[in-house]
């Protein structure tokens, strides 16, 4: 009994240790569970818990820039291997029905309509399906969403604003849905008492044409702010095109400095908006006959030199170059072209490319191997001058269309970069007194410089015109509400000193 008794204490320890070791086993198991959990959660894009998956926010995160990640790449030497973010949490909400969006117009009016679009999905908690691109207008081209944007990148950046599909439900198939056209520069009241009773309706509704169908003014900030987020981070390139586009801009930055020219001078804008200046007789009846030939463009008859002298045509390559030379720009500056093919070809672009020799476009900075999958695909070739035009040192566009616009408002979120916004209007008067020798050429040059003294994308304000917006600043043009306070004032100073 003795010996039994002495060994009890022994038999304690031993069943104390194997405890112990049980124990361990079990914190180490639920470790291991809880981090394959966390892994798989981020996988197949299960909700995180709120510490886990901070939201990103569209102002001031300049690494998370949707088609800027090219530009910070090359640009930006100082930035090391960073971790990839986190996803957003998911948005649990009930959804009201299903949007579905047919996007109209180029590149860049696309971009801005599927901003609107997913800003009124959010407002209206909407099930959204990624969008489908215009394939009837001028360029014809096929490409889908998915050729020109990196769809999951959409999805999962969007998570925590509003869940995005990437196609309707089969227990919708072969339901038609009521299909409409939202009015023109509508406030969020609207899609809240027009559109909002129409879809818990009929479930399911599509937009036939969504280009600024929300208003430049008067929403409110979260709404304004979700349009960046989707305009700046979510609506990113596709991989291919934003290596193409990295490959042409480190190309560019070899010999320091360049400067980007939209010069919109395609037959397609010479024909719509009927400006014909400087074209010959058989020209004119060609883009005449064109402007005929799609009934969707309204305006027929046009007085194109009463439209040049109100501002409305884009300049000729021509007097892009007198503009260019009283600018002040030197001779040498590389000056990249980000254009369709120009209307008139090389003849047209003789006298440019004679005072400033150093022109190139995506052609001689690409092979033909590179540029084979896109030729005939003019959005993804738009989509590469939009990269090199954001990450330009100077951006001059000699057109205010959506393209000049877009890039503008997004040079200004990156840090108010350099956009020169031409006076057409007052430009056409100095250029045909100049031309008629009622200015000297010094004269000249002092009037263009002093007329762009304030049109150098400096901080302002948007400005708005109650009941006409057509004539108020463009949103996408200038974000306003998405730039900060100090962020303003900082940029400002730094104008005032260069």
């Amino acid at each position: 009994m003795a010996k039994q008794k002495a060994s009890l204490p022994v038999i304690r320890r031993r069943i104390g240790g194997v405890g112990l070791l049980r124990w361990a086993v079990r914190v180490a198991s639920s470790i291991v569970l809880w981090t394959a959990l966390l892994q798989l959660s981020t996988f197949f894009g299960l909700p995180l818990s709120p510490l886990r998956a901070a939201r990103p926010s569209c102002i001031g995160n300049r690494n998370t820039s949707a088609t800027a990640s090219a530009v910070t790449a090359v640009a930006s030497d100082d930035v090391g291997d960073l971790a990839p973010p986190a996803l957003p949490t998911r948005r649990s909400y009930r959804s009201n029905g299903y949007l579905l969006v047919s996007c109209n117009g180029g590149l860049n009016q696309m971009r801005a309509a599927i901003c609107d679009m997913v800003t009124v999905a959010r407002y209206l908690n909407l099930t959204m399906v990624v969008p489908e691109l215009d394939k009837q207008s001028f360029w014809a081209d096929p490409s889908d969403f998915g050729d020109i944007f990196d769809v999951n990148h959409f999805i999962y950046s969007l998570r925590d604003e509003v869940k995005v599909i990437r196609e309707l439900p089969h227990k919708f198939n072969g339901k038609v849905p009521l299909s409409m056209q939202p009015v023109s520069w509508s406030s969020e009241k609207y899609y809240l008492r027009q559109i909002l009773p129409l879809v818990r309706k009929h479930k399911v509704i599509r937009f036939s044409r969504t280009d600024s169908r929300l208003a430049n003014n008067g929403l409110p900030l979260k709404l304004q702010k979700l349009r960046c987020h989707v305009n700046y981070n979510a609506l990113r390139f596709t991989p291919s095109i934003e290596a193409l586009g990295n490959k042409m801009i480190s190309s560019l930055r070899k010999t320091g400095s360049f400067v980007v020219l939209h010069l919109r001078y395609e037959m397609d804008m010479l024909a719509f908006s009927g400006c014909t200046h400087g074209c010959s007789g058989q020209e004119t009846a060609e883009l005449t006959r064109m402007r005929y030939a799609y009934p969707w463009w309204k305006e027929k008859e046009i007085d194109s030199e009463k439209k040049r002298l109100e501002g409305l045509c884009p300049l000729t390559p021509g007097e892009t170059t007198l503009v260019l030379k009283a600018l002040g720009i030197p001779r040498d500056t590389r000056i990249y072209i980000a254009s369709g093919e120009i209307y008139g070809g090389e003849k047209r672009l003789a006298a440019l490319k004679a005072e400033f020799p150093n022109i190139v476009r995506k052609e001689m900075l690409l092979s033909e191997d590179e540029l084979h999958l896109f030729q005939k695909h003019s959005t993804q070739m738009a989509a590469l001058d939009y990269l090199v035009s954001v990450a330009s040192d100077v951006f001059i566009p000699s057109n205010d269309g959506n393209m000049a616009k877009v890039v503008e408002g997004h040079r200004r979120f990156m840090g108010f970069h350099r956009t020169i916004q031409l006076d057409r209007k007052k430009l056409v008067e100095l250029i045909d007194l100049f031309e008629d020798q009622e200015l000297s050429w010094n004269e000249f040059c002092t009037a263009v410089k002093e007329l762009h003294e304030g049109r150098m994308s400096q901080p302002t304000r948007r400005k708005v015109i109650a009941g006409q917006p057509k004539e108020e600043d463009y949103f996408y043009a200038n974000p306003y509400e998405c730039l900060g306070p100090a962020r303003k004032r900082r940029e400002k100073l730094k104008h005032t000193e260069t």
